[in-house]
């Protein structure tokens, strides 16, 4: 046997191998051997059927069934011993595996596109700086949330005439498309300010009129009340009517102790200022984990752009249409090939810090995920001493479902928070203390 690596570039080639009878003989034989063993056809007893008669009903199957093992076999021992950094997977060249004669050729010749990775080199010291955004949580936070609490834990009722705060419920319809209707929800208190005055006031069957695109501040809440895409609330214009139906009103809590345990627990807060504290500190969690998400969106950003990777856009085009099942064409591709290549690159990146430094996560790690996972979902800690021995069995049916695939996402999970931890003991880590709005503004300007 004969194998070969013809190189076009640094990240694209072929590797082609060429197969004579001694390579297959052997193994073809055996086949055969085995199948007249086994054969069961009518006229000869079983096992007695001649070596003849079996080579010639399943002779070609069987040569295309070992040379086809021989092939995948060979294939991953040279990529390996000669420690190709393969990315994708080979693709066989149709044209070449077209010519093959199998009833009558002898010696064989195939064809494997390959895509590489160039070895590539990322830096993790302390000249690398990315600034992180701890979010302060002020006293008008504070308020915001406690105020949203008693609203959404109070009394509802239904009001005659509308006031400032209230809900509304209608039918929304464009002036220009009055068939087309939308059965609304609108909280009043999101409207654009100068337009609330014509909110006011309001009873069941009366009419407003405004311009669509000055109801709200942000499309977002335009989007909502909508149920339509942002993009799509964007492309809304002129005069809207609203037909009120409905009008509710929401009387807030009062801060006592029935509201304490209704949002956190059962005595666990017993006054107001420890319910101040507990919202603090709920909140200050809830900012924690976007300020590490939006920290490590901004390490990924500097390593994809500092860190140089050669890809093979050919051949991962070539690759990825395909193996997509015809779900990938050329017009998806030019949607998505760049997001797919940034996606590609982040992962190289993380999976050669880990081979590097020898990260790992062992099945015990994932398992006590799972745990904790669980228990929160049943109730947190209290749970699991009623769990007791079947904690080990509900977890080990958990991780095993969907063929496993749960335990792939778990460890998945364990592995990028193992892998950023290292980064970010690696490199210097400066902050700078921002208000939510200003949180928020940085989040948008750094948006792809």
């Amino acid at each position: 046997m004969e194998i070969t690596l013809d190189k076009k570039n640094s990240t694209e080639g072929f590797i082609k191998i060429k197969i004579t009878p001694p390579d297959y003989q052997t193994g073809v034989e055996e086949k055969i051997k085995d199948y007249a063993r086994k054969a069961n056809l009518k006229g000869f007893r079983p096992g007695k059927v001649p070596h003849g008669v079996i080579k010639r009903m399943f002779g070609k199957s069987v040569l295309v069934e070992e040379i086809n093992q021989l092939l995948s076999n060979k294939l991953n021992e040279y990529i390996q011993s000669n420690k190709l950094r393969i990315i994708g997977e080979p693709l066989p060249v149709a044209e070449k595996a077209g010519t093959i004669d199998w009833e009558s050729q002898k010696d064989f010749e195939f064809e494997y596109q390959i895509g590489m990775v160039d070895d590539f080199a990322y830096e993790l010291s302390p000249k690398v700086k990315i600034k992180s955004y701890p979010i302060e949580v002020d006293e008008k936070v504070i308020q915001e949330t406690i105020d949203d609490l008693r609203k959404r834990f109070g009394k509802v009722n239904y009001p005659e005439l509308s006031e400032a705060g209230d809900n509304l419920f209608g039918e929304l319809h464009s002036v220009a498309d009055p068939e087309k209707k939308h059965n609304v929800y609108i909280a009043s208190d999101k409207i654009n300010k100068k337009q609330q005055k014509q909110f006011i006031g309001l009873k069941k069957e009366d009419v407003v009129n405004f311009d669509i695109q000055k109801l709200f501040d942000e499309v977002k809440d335009l989007a909502t009340v909508l149920d339509v895409t942002e993009d799509e609330a964007k492309q809304l214009k002129g005069e809207y009517h609203l037909l009120i139906n409905n009008i509710s009103r929401t009387e807030p809590a009062e801060l006592n102790q029935e509201l304490f345990d209704r949002v956190f627990g059962k005595d666990a807060v017993q006054s107001e200022e420890g319910f101040r504290e507990k919202v603090k500190e709920t909140i200050s969690g809830n900012y924690q984990r976007e300020t590490e998400h939006f920290l490590d969106h901004h390490i990924e950003d500097h390593l994809l752009k500092e860190t140089t990777i050669n890809l093979p856009h050919d051949f991962l085009k070539t690759w990825l249409k395909t193996t997509g099942k015809g779900e990938i064409n050329d017009d998806v591709l030019a949607k998505e090939f760049d997001e797919y290549l940034r996606s590609l690159k982040w992962d190289l990146i993380k999976n050669k810090i880990a081979e590097d430094h020898k990260i790992q996560v062992d099945a015990n790690e994932v398992k006590g995920r799972a745990k904790e996972m669980i228990i929160s979902q049943f109730g947190g800690p209290a749970i699991a001493d009623q769990l007791s021995d079947r904690l080990d069995a509900i977890t080990d049916n958990y991780l095993s479902h969907e063929n496993g695939q749960n335990f792939m996402r778990l460890y998945n999970q364990l592995r990028h928070e193992k892998i950023m931890k290292f980064i970010k003991e690696n490199i210097t880590l400066t902050e700078k203390k921002v208000s939510v709005d200003e949180f928020k503004k940085l989040v948008e300007e750094h948006r792809h």
